[in-house]
């Protein structure tokens, strides 16, 4: 098992293939097994890290660890470059790896060799921010009343994630997501929540950059319409392009066979933009 020490953190990482770097940070429940089946199909071309967000999964909690912030959250993904002399590299973020995607360009491009965000949350933009508050409101009590923290965890992410998103997980994968609810309900949640840049300090990102959504969650009928609106307000505030992705919210589940096809040509476009980093990464 790969760790390395990041600030007060030790962190559990994965990274595989070769060819230029390519970090991918995952939001809820900040596990590295989301990635797993589509950092497989780009490693023929691509050195595909991933990691365990601190006190997640395989990344133990820090001792006296009761609050984060999203600062914190971008310094460890910029630890971890660093650490690993993998910096700078190609940042994949999605849901509220996406989220610290931003703070991490905003803070610390010099990490960043480009960066693509995939329907981060930004909630209090979308034409629909009361009534989805609200409704995870609701998902949540009705899951604590039925299954505590866990229940609650996946009331959340059966309506973000889809029935097939959940279906996709495999039982090891599951049991450690589950595991990890305490530290994204108690924990995580209100800082993911309340981050939210200025169009002005949005606007100033020089990195490389294209936002991406899924094409399911482009009708306005869909459960997760509003991660696709909130892509469309990144994109805007960046001066760039939105991509859509095969599946929706979380095709690295749902569709990792297309998704890594779908994300190869973006990926080496990023990386013609932003010039060579040297040799093969192993």
């Amino acid at each position: 098992m790969s760790t390395i020490d990041v600030g007060d953190a030790t962190v559990y990482y994965e990274q595989r293939g070769c060819g230029p770097v390519v970090l991918c940070i995952s939001g809820v429940t900040g596990d590295a097994g989301l990635w797993t089946n589509t950092a497989e199909a780009l490693a023929d071309e691509f050195t595909m890290v991933s990691y365990d967000r601190r006190g997640n999964s395989r990344s133990p909690r820090p001792q006296h660890w009761i609050s984060t912030s999203v600062d914190e959250q971008a310094d460890d993904a910029a630890g971890l470059l660093r650490g690993l002399d993998l910096a700078p590299a190609v940042v994949l973020g999605a849901s509220g790896g996406g989220v610290i995607l931003t703070n991490l360009v905003l803070r610390h491009p010099e990490v960043v060799r480009a960066a693509i965000f995939h329907e981060p949350p930004f909630v209090s933009v979308s034409s629909d921010a009361d009534e989805v508050g609200r409704l995870m409101g609701v998902l949540f009590e009705k899951g604590m009343a039925t299954g505590g923290l866990a229940g609650a965890l996946v009331a959340l992410l059966r309506w973000s994630w889809g029935e097939e998103g959940l279906a996709a997980l495999e039982p090891q994968l599951r049991e450690r997501l589950l595991s990890n609810a305490d530290v994204f309900l108690g924990v995580e949640l209100g800082a993911f929540i309340e981050y939210l840049p200025t169009p002005e300090e949005l606007s100033r990102v020089k990195v490389p950059r294209i936002v991406t959504a899924g094409a399911d969650n482009r009708d306005p009928t869909a459960d997760y319409h509003h991660g696709y609106e909130e892509s469309q307000w990144l994109a805007t505030q960046m001066h760039t392009e939105l991509f859509e992705l095969p599946g929706g919210h979380v095709p690295y589940l749902t569709h990792p066979a297309a998704l890594a096809e779908a994300l190869r040509p973006l990926l080496h476009a990023l990386c013609a933009q932003s010039g060579p980093t040297g040799s093969c990464r192993t």
